[in-house]
């Protein structure tokens, strides 16, 4: 389960003293303060920790994240969640990012005419994440068990 998952990892990470962030995404079908556009309740944010409000799949796009980051001196991102598009925004922006393989997945695009159901998508981010590099670093997919084990 994918909530459980990402969970276990942010329980991990506050134990860890390692920086949670949320992001929450808002378009024309997901308006801000509907019940979809909330974070869900097993994934409550403690006080103090930050929420990024994105309207663009990648959630740098017009918003603060980069700062927050740079607040939090942020070197690396792990990389959790539903649309996980970030994954490329993160990585050209210089962050090595580690994509949690069983802690992500996506909206069903079938409905909108794309042959591609949310497992394949889920497995292609999997794939591109284990696989691409780019100048002076590298991503890398781990599961929920793997992360957060150094």
């Amino acid at each position: 389960d994918v909530v459980a998952n990402i969970a276990a990892l942010v329980d991990r990470a506050r134990a860890k003293g390692i920086p949670v962030v949320w992001v929450r995404h808002q378009n024309a079908r997901l308006r801000a303060e509907s019940p979809g556009w909330q974070i869900v309740p097993e994934l409550a944010p403690l006080d103090g920790e930050p929420i990024v409000d994105k309207r663009f799949g990648d959630a740098f796009a017009d918003t603060d994240l980069g700062e927050v980051l740079e607040r939090l001196n942020a070197d690396r991102i792990v990389l959790c969640g539903a649309l996980t598009e970030t994954f490329n925004g993160a990585l050209y922006r210089g962050f090595p990012v580690t994509l949690i393989t069983d802690a992500h997945t996506t909206v069903d695009r079938r409905p909108s005419g794309l042959d591609y159901s949310p497992a394949n998508a889920i497995a292609v981010l999997n794939y591109q994440a284990e696989s691409t590099t780019l100048p002076g670093l590298a991503s890398q997919a781990v599961s929920t068990a793997e992360a957060f084990t150094g």
